[in-house]
């Protein structure tokens, strides 16, 4: 009896420990997604402007990245992190991280809308886990509230409104090219 409630303990301290570092691992894991996100915008992306007009803006993937499971307020830390040390290497004060936000704080909502009805808590979009058609519209409208949001604070300005519009179609049309890219590349490496 008492050799069983010893390895009980131990069973379960080992659970306890394996759980720990699965949940550091993703999370490293996230990181590191967001230091890659943020230095290919910082480094690339923004130094290309496409037709004059559009810049691609690929930080959204963080958000696309997440488990369905990721609660609203993580996904919104993490979005406003990455959106913040956006703001901070593109110099534009608070747009990104609004937007980045804002976004994050949708996501689940879309999210929903797109994933299969039958898809487990645990589901990690991809093209696989949500079909090609769902798993593209989920990224266009990430990707289009978050560029919408973008560009209305930066135009702040109904007189500029035509203007934010060109901007946001030419940086979606970017975005979207890049990011479907960069997708197709994560999902054939797995």
């Amino acid at each position: 009896s008492t050799k069983t409630t010893q390895n009980w303990i131990r069973w379960r301290y080992v659970c306890q420990k394996n759980s720990i570092h699965s949940m550091i691992l993703t999370q490293l894991k996230r990181l590191t997604q967001l230091l890659l996100l943020l230095a290919l915008q910082a480094l690339i992306l923004n130094h290309m402007s496409l037709w004059g007009m559009g810049t691609p803006m690929v930080g959204v993937l963080l958000l696309v990245y997440l488990p369905m499971d990721t609660s609203r307020s993580a996904a919104m830390l993490w979005g406003f992190s990455l959106g913040l040390l956006t703001d901070i290497f593109s110099n534009t004060p608070g747009m990104g991280s609004a937007a980045m936000t804002l976004a994050a704080m949708l996501r689940p909502s879309i999210l929903d809308m797109q994933a299969p009805k039958d898809a487990p808590e645990d589901l990690l979009p991809t093209y696989q886990s949500m079909g090609i058609w769902n798993h593209i519209r989920y990224i266009f409208i990430l990707f289009l509230v978050h560029h919408t949001c973008y560009f209305m604070l930066e135009s702040f300005s109904v007189s500029h409104i035509r203007l934010a519009f060109i901007h946001l179609l030419a940086s979606m049309a970017t975005s979207l090219l890049v990011a479907l890219s960069l997708e197709t590349l994560r999902s054939t490496k797995r």
